[in-house]
């Protein structure tokens, strides 16, 4: 691989920090990966992404202690119901 200098604003490195550590990936991978979703995305054409492909990597990282939340039909009671 070859190298690449950068000049960021601190934020934005924080930012890079924080997801390298959340998904135990170095910056450098981070960085890659996002370059390269962009690029992939500017390929296809300017489309927007879902909201699944912007946050599937969060997709498993929490443990309800529910085994049956996706499939029993009780945990659905309700859902999209208003209340007050």
């Amino acid at each position: 691989m070859t190298s690449l200098t950068v000049k960021i604003p601190p934020e934005l490195k924080t930012r890079l920090e924080i997801e390298a550590r959340l998904s135990g990936k170095s910056v450098s991978a981070v960085v890659r990966n996002s370059v390269e979703e962009q690029l992939r995305i500017r390929k296809k054409g300017k489309r927007r992404l879902s909201l699944y492909e912007r946050t599937k990597h969060l997709c498993g990282s929490l443990r309800s202690g529910v085994k049956d939340l996706a499939t029993n039909p009780k945990y659905l009671e309700g859902l999209g119901e208003w209340r007050r």
